[in-house]
């Protein structure tokens, strides 16, 4: 599961951090700086790393 570390709606430490933990086979991407909204405002990097995470 993406996460931007910037997320100012949904802190990711209250949210996917405890989502990882209780989630078997999770993966958990931490984007250093990216906000709530990352999906649109950096889907450039975003779309090709869920590609390849649904690929696998």
């Amino acid at each position: 599961m993406p996460q931007g570390d910037d997320d100012q709606v949904v802190p990711y430490k209250d949210a996917s951090v405890k989502q990882h933990e209780l989630l078997a086979n999770s993966v958990l991407k931490i984007y250093e700086g990216y906000p709530h909204g990352m999906l649109t405002t950096h889907a450039d990097v975003i779309h090709p790393d869920l590609l390849t995470f649904i690929q696998q």
